[in-house]
């Protein structure tokens, strides 16, 4: 079983991300207070194990605020998840694709986004399916369920 280690929330559009004990997730939003709401990315999550594999093919150590997600949760396998549901503390979250970095990576570390590209090590996006609230410390595990892109539940 999995858990959120780290929250943070994008107070504007390319934005400085703050780091809060607990959020409140909104149906077919995504967390409250942050800038990136609505569409299919609303809410984004790195692993922390992809992440510790980042820091050593960098050869650095990089705080995982860098990469500007919503989420780190660990002991969650995040490759290849599309259309999975991810259920952390109250909430249900459907994973819809890899988050792929962008130049801003860069300008965080040198070569960080060419790190970030490989086998899904910049996270994922995903729609929240249900209003509810995710805390530090919460459980985070795979439902069984596999939703395909017609479905809404």
């Amino acid at each position: 079983m999995g858990q959120v280690k780290s929250i943070w929330l994008k107070r504007f559009h390319r934005g400085p991300m703050d780091e809060v004990k607990r959020a409140t997730v909104l149906k077919g939003r995504g967390l409250s207070d942050n800038a990136d709401q609505g569409g299919q990315r609303q809410v984004t999550i790195i692993s922390q194990e992809e992440w510790t594999e980042t820091e050593k093919a960098l050869a650095v150590g990089i705080a995982p605020i860098k990469r500007r997600a919503n989420l780190l949760v660990s002991d969650i396998e995040l490759k290849n998840t599309r259309n999975r549901v991810l259920r952390i503390g109250d909430c249900r979250l459907r994973i819809r694709g890899e988050t792929r970095p962008c130049k801003q990576m860069d300008y965080a570390v040198a070569g960080l986004r060419t790190a970030l590209s490989q086998d899904w090590r910049g996270g994922v996006y995903a729609e929240a399916l249900n209003s509810g609230t995710i805390a530090v410390g919460d459980d985070a595990n795979w439902e069984d369920v596999l939703l395909d892109s017609t479905n809404r539940d």
